[in-house]
Parts: structure tokens; C-alpha cells; sequence
């Protein structure tokens, strides 16, 4: 599978990078007619990049009709760098870069949708509030929009305030953003609580989550969901009754820990290259910990306790295809 960098060189100066650089991994259908388009982002935290809301994900929705592709964005997994608007430039420059690639892939530059997980949640709805802001100063991409047509928001990271999931705007904002009372922190902590930002020219939104969710409160998706209501924009919002945070889609290739290549980890295995050359200092345990979020897992019985959460990619679709 071809690896396409969406930076150039001298574009991209995330400072603990080293030889990482975000890019998109196509997974294309067959036949040569122009199709709706599917921007992937697997959640992580801000830290990581995880595999099973990657590959999967992108082949469910060529299932039903995309081309698509997974957008391996920055992140910040030693805390030491806080990641702030570059995760959001690489999507607004992945969305970009389709729409000028349009007829390279088959895809119709009108119907270019981005679905992010968790923090890649919050990625997107960053995109969403503020794609009007998001300037590119190549003279290729300046004046492609970057506004999505749609977004699909699973289990978003959305607020800093109340119902945080506070190490995502850690790794995002600084370690010790919840520590300052400086304006600046305020300003910052103000400007990524997503649900404080929604304007009436935002895209249509799909969200949906668990009631359950034990990692980022089922309230995220509801503030979000009533902030777009009060703006005007169009959303449906699903809530499955039971589930745990991270269920991707769980069928049986997910449980099996069945999750294609590890491709999204790229910035880790950076990382732990960088640390066994001594660029950087390793954590106690060794560079290797740093890949301990890639398994390998044993079975897991979840895709058999939440068939209903399946349904989503499905719900998805038909909320897409209405717009």
C-alpha cells in the first residue's frame, strides 16, 4: 500500500517529528466511476495514532460505496512538544490534497467526508469550527477549500470543561494546561472546548457513542450535538446503550485483534529510533514501551456483547447520502 506524504519538504516542523511525516494510506474500490470520498482518523489521545480504527474502518465504508483513506496525523506521545494546530493543519491539508487529486482517485471533490475516533474526534470537529480560518500558503492548496461536506464524529473528544477527558488537551495544549491560570491557557482552553465554537456554516455532523463510554464522557457527544441544533446545522445524534470507549466497528476480524498493518504508529516507531540513537531521552522502561499500545491482543468477546454498534458505519452512510 503506497504511502502519500502530504507535506512537502521544509512544510512540516513538528519538533519531535524526526524522520515522521503525516500521510494518507488509500483503500480504493474497483472501477473507474467518481465516488463519494472517506477521510479516516484513528483516536490515540493526541498521543498515538491506534491501528484498529484505521484499516478496518476504511475498508467498511468502501463496502458501502467510498474510496478511502487513513490520515496518520501528529501527535505528542512523551507529553514534550504539545501538538496545538498541526493535527488540524495535516486534516485540512489531507482534505486539500484529495479534492486537488480528485481525478487521480475517482472521487467527486463535493462529497469528501472526514470520521475521526476519540481525539481524532476532536480533530475533525476542530476542522469543522474553524476550516474557515485554516489558511494554506502553498500556491497549490491556498485556495482549495478545506471545509468538509460532512463529518462523522465516534465517540469525539469534544469539551475541556466538566466532562474533559483532560490528558487529550494535556497532549494537545501542554502537560500543564490544567495547572495555569494564565489568559493564554484560559484562551486556549476556551478555543479547543469544540461545543463553545459551532457556527451556523459548520458541516453537517453524524455522532454517535455509548452511553457507557469509561473514558470520554457520553456528554461530549451531547454538547456538541446540542451546539450544532442551536446553530442550525444539520446532525443526527445515535447513542448505543452499552459499550465501552474504543469499539471501532467490533465484529469478529476486530476482536481477533485482526487490524491491519501497524502503520499508524509511524510517529511512535520515530520516536523509539530517535531514543535508541540518543536524540531524546527514553522513558524508564525502555523506547520499546512506547509500542505497547499495538498488542498483541488475545480475543475479545466485545463483538459479541455490542453487534448493535455495528449498525454505525450503515447509520452513517444513510445520514451522508440524505444531505
Amino acid at each position: 500500500m503506497n504511502r502519500i506524504d502530504i507535506w512537502k519538504d521544509g512544510e512540516y516542523n513538528y519538533p519531535l517529528a524526526f524522520e515522521f511525516r503525516p500521510n494518507l494510506r488509500a483503500y480504493l474500490t474497483e472501477g473507474g466511476k467518481s465516488l463519494p470520498c472517506m477521510l479516516v482518523l484513528p483516536g490515540g489521545g493526541y498521543a498515538v495514532t491506534v491501528p484498529p480504527e484505521g484499516e478496518l474502518v476504511a475498508k467498511r465504508f468502501n463496502e458501502l460505496g467510498y474510496n478511502s483513506f487513513v490520515l496518520t496525523y501528529t501527535t505528542n506521545q512523551t507529553m514534550r512538544a504539545p501538538v496545538k494546530e498541526q493535527a488540524m493543519r495535516d486534516l485540512a491539508r489531507a482534505i486539500r490534497f484529495v479534492r486537488k487529486n480528485a481525478g487521480t482517485y475517482n472521487i467527486d471533490p463535493s462529497k469528501v467526508y472526514i470520521c475521526g475516533f476519540s481525539a481524532a474526534g476532536h480533530v475533525c470537529a476542530s476542522v469543522c469550527d474553524y476550516w474557515d480560518e485554516i489558511e494554506d500558503t502553498d500556491p497549490e492548496y491556498k485556495d482549495i477549500s478545506c471545509r468538509p461536506d460532512a463529518a462523522v464524529l465516534s465517540y469525539p473528544v469534544i469539551t475541556s470543561g466538566r466532562y474533559a477527558h483532560q490528558d487529550s488537551f494535556r497532549f494537545l495544549l501542554g502537560a500543564d494546561i490544567y495547572d495555569r491560570t494564565d489568559d493564554e491557557a484560559k484562551m486556549l482552553l476556551e478555543r479547543y472546548s469544540l461545543e463553545k465554537n459551532v457556527k451556523s456554516d459548520n458541516p453537517p455532523c453524524f455522532i454517535w457513542q455509548t452511553e457507557t463510554d469509561d473514558l470520554v464522557p457520553v456528554e461530549n457527544s451531547y454538547l456538541y450535538a446540542e451546539a450544532l441544533k442551536k446553530a442550525g446545522v444539520r446532525y443526527e445524534h445515535k447513542t448505543f446503550p452499552r459499550g465501552p470507549h474504543g469499539l471501532s466497528i467490533p465484529t469478529e476480524a476486530w476482536a481477533r485483534g485482526e487490524h491491519g498493518e501497524p502503520y499508524t504508529a509511524e510517529q511512535s516507531f520515530a520516536l523509539v529510533n530517535a531514543m535508541k540513537a540518543g536524540l531524546i531521552e527514553a522513558p524508564a522502561e525502555g523506547p520499546e514501551s512506547l509500542l505497547g499500545f499495538l498488542g498483541p491482543w488475545p480475543y475479545d468477546p466485545n463483538a459479541e456483547k455490542y453487534p448493535e454498534v455495528c449498525v454505525w458505519p450503515e447509520l452513517a452512510d444513510k445520514f451522508i447520502r440524505s444531505l
